[in-house]
């Protein structure tokens, strides 16, 4: 749903790595790479997971095929398309100035080309001939509108942070839009490639009225438009014949909504569903060894942390967030909670966020991490330094999947073991959202478990989560100097150079624990024998997917 931010605070720059996290749970998140590209296996937890960039390609089409989501979209306008659902479904309709890419780069999208020709400039110039699904031409016009709905404050777009740097957007001719900056900003760029810079038809969606992203077309250009949409049950998509790019393979995708993971794991079991991502890991085992199909996994710039909500009471003391760090038993919970498919980390970010650096600068960022190993006695001593033994605190924990109660009880466990008291607090699937979104549902909780994925390739997406204010540092952590550097690299483009500020960020989070990393997380994706081609990484988000879905090579089997 679309999120209520409490009055006051500031809009993530992309709260979709943010607050969908709060439903990450129902899902099999995604993140398990390598600095430059995917490791061979995910780690000795489990030396049979393998990464892939994709599944072997579509080499016919295919008249339909059926994909699994866990939760109807409120609405497809691409201004608030901040949730797993919304994003998978609408990556395939709506297309933005540039595209992530399967391999997690950026490259050209309706922008044939961006420039920037000075630190506070940025030229797009647009692909000539692109019509939208009701026909019309895509002009400098419909950018300039459609980019001025993201920061439009009647809108309540989720991306509008990503804007605010940006001190004009305007039509400099008929295919070329100038971006002007307040302040040179090297995240802007990058989420041109995600919905905060989908174009859509200025006229398509003014006749749309406040009906736009709820009924009738979204006006946009992507391979797929908009069919029926049977509320609580399914959406369709058709084949756009019109698309200025590859013809897709299939006539037409329908979305199936299925919110418990026991039923879209039988109806992928029974081919009820042709395939789905968000996989539940105690479903990995059954699909996978199930012969109907192949359980894929793929690159997705996503760890499992700790969010710490409450530096007022015990937690205010970095001895005790140490503590507990060195207490968790993150092997057992790779095992158990991610279905053995993930690696014990250190870090905050993955490997994979990584890969713009150079090896020296990457170094920088991991070498010096504390150890992740489980070490109880010298977690008992800092509790005891800390004069915390016997301490009270509370841990936020939901049925949602088991990457949120299985780490919530396993943060139990090593607080049990080194002197604490640590309290679950059970709260609903449906409302475990608005720990993210509602500063009331999180008092009288001291930490809660968060599954994180970014929507750009840049370690700085998540790092400037501690800068002081910033919309996810729930507990009010501050450092002058941490902000300096988070402005530092927000400032530099050339990426190793805004990497090496980074290293310094990650050096400095690592040290201090805002959040207390666990473990990073592939994606997971099912196909049955029906279909193939689908892409294995987060980058399905944004990048039109269903268009490469179609049918295997004769005899070909997953």
């Amino acid at each position: 749903m679309t999120p209520t931010l409490p009055a006051g605070s500031r809009r993530p720059r992309n709260p979709r790595g943010r607050i969908a996290v709060a439903t990450a749970a129902l899902t099999s998140l995604a993140a398990l790479a390598a600095c430059a590209g995917p490791p061979k296996t995910t780690g000795a937890d489990a030396p049979e997971v393998k990464l892939s960039a994709s599944t072997p390609p579509a080499r016919g089409e295919i008249d339909s095929f059926t994909w699994a989501v866990y939760a109807e979209p409120p609405t497809l306008d691409y201004t608030v398309a901040f949730d797993y659902p919304q994003n998978t479904i609408l990556s395939n309709v709506c297309e933005s100035l540039m595209r992530w890419t399967p391999g997690l780069t950026v490259e050209p999208g309706l922008a044939r080309k961006a420039s920037n020709p000075d630190p506070m400039t940025w030229i797009y110039d647009l692909r000539p001939g692109v019509r939208f699904h009701d026909g019309k031409v895509m002009t400098a016009d419909d950018v300039v509108y459609s980019l001025g709905r993201q920061t439009d404050p009647d809108n309540a777009a989720a991306w509008a942070q990503t804007f605010q740097n940006v001190a004009s957007i305007r039509k400099t001719g008929p295919l070329q839009v100038t971006v002007k900056l307040k302040k040179s900003d090297s995240q802007f760029p990058q989420y041109m490639a995600t919905a905060a810079g989908v174009i859509a038809s200025k006229s398509g969606v003014e006749a749309a009225g406040k009906d736009y992203g709820t009924t009738g077309g979204l006006a946009c250009t992507g391979p797929f438009e908009l069919g029926t949409w049977t509320k609580g049950q399914s959406i369709e998509l058709t084949r756009f014949d019109g698309y200025w790019g590859p013809k897709a393979k299939a006539k037409k995708a329908v979305f199936r909504v299925l919110t418990d993971p026991s039923a879209r794991t039988n109806a992928m079991l029974s081919g009820e569903i042709d395939g789905g991502y968000l996989i539940p890991t105690e479903s990995y085992g059954r699909l996978r060894d199930s012969g109907v199909g192949a359980l894929y996994f793929g690159e997705g710039l996503s760890t499992v942390n700790v969010n710490i909500t409450n530096m007022t009471g015990p937690l205010g003391d970095l001895r005790v967030r140490k503590a507990l760090s060195l207490a968790l038993d993150r092997s057992g919970f790779v095992k158990a909670g991610l279905g053995g498919a993930g690696t014990v980390t250190g870090s905050l970010t993955t490997r994979a966020a990584w890969a713009g650096a150079s090896e020296r600068t990457r170094q920088a960022a991991f070498g010096a991490l504390p150890p992740a190993a489980q070490d109880i006695e010298k977690a008992k001593a800092l509790i005891k330094e800390a004069g915390a033994t016997g301490k009270t605190l509370t841990v936020a924990t939901s049925s949602i999947g088991q990457d949120v109660s299985l780490l919530a009880t396993a943060i139990q466990a090593a607080g049990s073991q080194i002197g604490l008291k640590i309290n679950l607090k059970t709260i609903a699937p449906n409302a475990f959202t608005a720990l993210f979104t509602d500063p009331q549902a999180r008092e009288g909780i001291d930490m809660f478990p968060l599954t994180y994925y970014q929507s750009i390739t840049d370690p700085l997406d998540l790092l400037q989560n501690f800068k002081t204010g910033a919309y996810m540092n729930f507990a009010g952590y501050t450092d002058k100097g941490y902000d300096a550097l988070v402005d530092q690299a927000t400032a530099s483009y050339e990426p190793d150079q805004r990497m090496k500020t980074e290293a310094e960020l990650q050096k400095r989070a690592a040290e201090q624990l805002p959040w207390i990393p666990v473990a990073e997380w592939p994606t997971a994706v099912f196909l049955n024998k029906r279909i193939t081609g689908a892409p294995t990484t987060i980058a399905y988000m944004y990048y039109p997917w269903a268009a490469e879905v179609g049918a295997p090579a004769a005899g070909a089997t997953p």
